[in-house]
């Protein structure tokens, strides 16, 4: 008896033992659970088609003065294809200590600040804690002027000009230290462009950075250097969706349109005004009451009430070819998109033969795989994409090869897996509502005939047997 107790006793305490390893490993798989949700929430800026695409800010210390120094700061745009547009970019930081900003060239900080610790007649163009600044306009006074600047903030993007992907201004900084020992370097950088989006980390001390002379002959360096990494995120850019896609084809009658309050509804009772009719009396005066720096969508009134529709037509079918026509058009009425861009995804594109009036680049951003295509408009031709009205579309046409072991117009492979417009992911149709082969209904119809005509005379078969 002794024995059986001592054995209760044990399974007893194992039980107490069991459960509370259970209870811990439950709640280190809720803790996981968590985390990884925090995890996957702060990767929302990752993009696939372009991973390692960045907004770079690079201060170079030029030389010391008296109580600071001469620093060119540099916004490189190492994104394939998500620009800056109007009314262009917008760097803010805070000083560590307490810097002033004596002079500016190829920019000038928004406000001035509390200066009435100086005296004199000279006073800092800053004084705030933290700075707000932008860029200068095309038009600026030479001697105001830097190299890489006066774009009123605009900067393309990487693949479609190299050479304007770059914005530069210089600044005179005061009470900041003047050994690389002293100097503290900024923190808590913003990046807007114009509104939110980029999310900058920390300013990081590298190696200083190299210039080469005119002639190639010499070269001088930077007597410190510090870079901060910004990048991009659609979900902290905006709440809703900018763009949606419509879809037609040749072969079918039915157009697909965008979903109907893909962007918004016209019944939005909390942001009323924010469409107009295009035949509307109202809307010149609400163009002209919305002041100069309103970037907010006006749009058109449409069912989906989206600024940007692209609309992806399957036109022709030859013999070893096929072909598409492409048309953005603009409903906005707020917004010129200068230097507009488009991302395709489709696997037929490593066979594309010719474009009409786009320019194409292949991304590849899964190695050997060319399926992703990035069209944008020639310079000077259709690289501006108007506000609404008669000219507010941009179009052009795509002749693709066809390979015979992929090609075909049956479940929707004619038309694009995604697209991007100016680097935000547009929506597309539910895949069941694609235009579909008039034989495939057809198909259908056979093939249910042809079961119940078998049904039929199995049935009559039994009953004769019987």
């Amino acid at each position: 008896m002794k024995l059986f107790f001592l054995s209760v006793s044990f399974f007893n305490t194992g039980s107490v033992v069991a459960a509370t390893k259970l209870c811990n490993l439950t709640a280190t798989i809720l803790i996981l659970i968590f985390l990884s949700s925090s995890i996957f929430r702060s990767t929302e800026a990752y993009d696939a088609l372009d991973p390692n695409g960045n907004i770079t800010v690079k201060w170079d210390i030029k030389s010391w003065t008296t109580d600071g120094y001469v620093a060119v700061v540099t916004i490189f745009n190492y994104q394939k294809y998500r620009h800056i547009q109007a009314p262009g970019w917008t760097l803010g930081w805070t000083w560590a200590k307490k810097e002033v900003i004596w002079t500016m060239s190829g920019a000038q900080a928004t406000e001035q600040g509390d200066c009435s610790r100086f005296k004199g007649d000279i006073l800092p163009h800053c004084c705030k804690k933290m700075p707000t600044v932008v860029d200068l306009l095309p038009g600026t006074p030479y001697n105001q002027q830097v190299a890489n600047c006066c774009k009123g903030g605009i900067i393309n993007s990487w693949v479609q000009d190299p050479a304007t992907a770059v914005s530069s201004f210089q600044l005179s900084v005061g009470q900041a230290g003047t050994t690389n020992t002293t100097v503290r370097v900024p923190k808590n950088f913003t990046l807007q462009t114009p509104g939110p989006g980029y999310t900058c980390g920390p300013a990081k001390i590298v190696s200083p950075s190299t210039f080469d002379s005119v002639d190639k002959r010499r070269v001088t360096q930077a007597l410190m250097t510090w870079i901060v990494t910004c990048m991009y995120s659609q979900f902290l850019a905006q709440k809703t969706p900018t763009c949606c896609i419509s879809l037609s084809s040749f072969y079918n009658d039915t157009i697909v349109n965008c979903p109907a309050c893909t962007c918004g509804c016209q019944s939005n009772i909390s942001q009323p005004g924010t469409c107009v009719e295009s035949e509307s009396p109202h809307l010149a005066s609400a163009l002209t009451s919305s002041g100069k720096n309103n970037y907010t969508p006006l749009v058109q009134c449409t069912r989906h009430m989206c600024p940007i529709r692209v609309h992806w037509h399957v036109k022709l079918n030859y013999k070893g070819y096929w072909r598409v026509k492409i048309t953005i058009t603009n409903f906005n009425y707020r917004m010129n998109y200068s230097h507009w861009n488009l991302i395709i995804q489709h696997p037929n594109f490593n066979n594309l033969i010719q474009t009409f009036s786009f320019n194409y680049q292949s991304l590849t951003p899964y190695a050997s795989i060319n399926d992703t295509a990035m069209l944008w408009g020639i310079k000077f031709y259709n690289d501006l994409l108007a506000r609404a009205g008669p000219s507010g579309n941009v179009q052009s046409e795509l002749i693709f090869q066809k390979d015979i072991s992929t090609f075909t117009f049956e479940k929707g492979w004619a038309f694009p897996r995604r697209i991007y417009f100016n680097g935000d992911n547009c929506v597309m149709p539910p895949p069941d509502l694609y235009p579909y082969l008039p034989n495939a209904s057809v198909h259908t119809v056979l093939s249910l005939l042809h079961l119940l005509t078998t049904s039929l005379l199995s049935l009559v078969l039994v009953l004769g047997y019987i």
